[in-house]
């Protein structure tokens, strides 16, 4: 199928939102949870020492958008150049769920798969995914400080892929109807707020989090210091105020297309957005801001598979795809911003700064997806957590 550069770009991107943040299969959660952590420790420990001749080939497991040929559209092409470059010739696999794509990289077929925070975890646990030798990637050092060795890429210090790229989870709202100009995510989660019923929230358990960040801010009691490491009062907090909010939320949303026909029409005048979708916003009253409580968000990991047949060709698109060229286009493509600093020398003018690219402030605002789990990701002992399966049927109860 053939899409031209707006279409193509926001079909990917609503498919892999959408995905990222569907709920958690029980038997993903029962790994996690038996293994008691994440040390990785079903599959391999140390990660390579040398990068060999390559292969000739190398599979790849991505979401749409990921890794483009030119056969979606001639115009978009990072593969052929690496192709060229290192003999590797690749074949692709694009997914729809991460859940899909854990299940898929259980069958050993894949050398590489480009996972989020939702699932890198899970990867690392089951032992499907081995630890990275980041000095046998020259482009490593080029990907900004504050995207490496974090809690969703990294395990006991060592590192488990390579920075892709990477989102904030936005306040939107419609600038001819919302008065002042907000600054606080109180004007959706507040039981009063003048915009009941024209208010939007992500449809996913993983919004939960959201209100979490929220609840770090105004109530501080709480202790929460990490919005995925809640233990069960810490939830329970979380749920109340999600429930409270029900009541004035017009519209779910999961399909970002749908997000700005619902702007366009005046139906949602303020709610969680991606900067994407307010760049793609057409009646141009609409803004964005990232509020003083901060903001969830995204940042997406290239991993190498623990079964990988093509292990050399591997690290040569890992160290390829976090070029600046490519990078650049990947995620431009896509709409992102970059993680590496250089890759905005290769990109349209105006896009990295549409998006906060290399804005280290910006970015410590955020709290990128993880995998909530019953070992504390904030390094809290004499509590469990809840896991994401409690979290998926704590946001049945919240929608009812």
């Amino acid at each position: 199928m053939n899409l031209n550069y707006s279409s193509r770009r926001m079909t990917a991107g609503s498919a892999r939102r959408s995905a990222a943040l569907a709920a958690v299969a029980v038997a993903s959660i029962a790994v996690l949870t038996a293994c008691g952590t994440t040390s990785g420790s079903a599959g391999p420990t140390t990660a390579a020492d040398e990068v060999g001749a390559g292969e000739g080939q190398v599979s790849i497991l991505a979401w749409p958008g990921y890794v483009e040929d030119g056969s979606n559209d001639p115009t978009v092409d990072w593969v052929t150049a690496f192709e060229e470059d290192t003999g590797c010739e690749v074949t692709s696999k694009t997914y729809g769920t991460s859940d899909e794509a854990f299940s898929l990289m259980k069958t050993g077929e894949y050398d590489v798969i480009a996972a989020s925070g939702d699932a890198s975890l899970r990867l690392v646990a089951a032992g499907d995914v081995a630890p990275v030798n980041t000095d046998l990637i020259p482009n490593y050092d080029g990907i900004y400080d504050f995207l490496k060795m974090q809690s969703w890429n990294s395990v006991d210090g060592k590192s488990y892929g390579i920075p892709h790229g990477y989102g904030a989870n936005l306040l939107m709202y419609n600038t001819d109807v919302v008065s002042p100009a907000p600054t606080s995510w109180d004007v959706v989660f507040d039981k009063s707020s003048p915009y009941a019923g024209k208010i939007t929230a992500y449809d996913s358990p993983i919004y939960i989090a959201d209100a979490a960040v929220y609840l770090m801010t105004h109530q501080p009691e709480l202790g929460i210091e990490n919005p995925y490491a809640l233990d069960e009062t810490q939830l329970a907090a979380a749920v109340d105020l999600l429930k409270g909010q029900r009541a004035n939320v017009g519209e779910y949303w999961s399909d970002y297309l749908k997000e700005i026909q619902a702007f366009e029409t005046g139906d949602s005048v303020v709610g969680t957005t991606w900067q994407v979708i307010q760049n793609s916003v057409t009646t141009g009253n609409t803004a964005v801001v990232l509020p003083d409580e901060g903001a969830t968000g995204w940042s997406d990991t290239w991993m190498i598979g623990s079964e990988a047949k093509n292990p050399n060709c591997a690290y040569e698109w890992l160290n390829y795809i976090a070029s600046p060229e490519a990078n650049a286009q990947a995620t431009e493509y896509f709409g992102e911003a970059p993680s590496n600093e250089a890759a905005c020398e290769f990109r349209t003018e105006g896009s990295c700064e549409a998006f906060n690219a290399g804005d280290e402030e910006f970015a410590s605002k955020l709290w990128y997806w993880s995998t909530p789990i019953e070992k504390c990701l904030d390094g809290r002992t004499d509590v469990t957590c809840t896991d994401y399966s409690q979290w998926t049927a704590a946001w049945s109860e919240i929608k009812g």
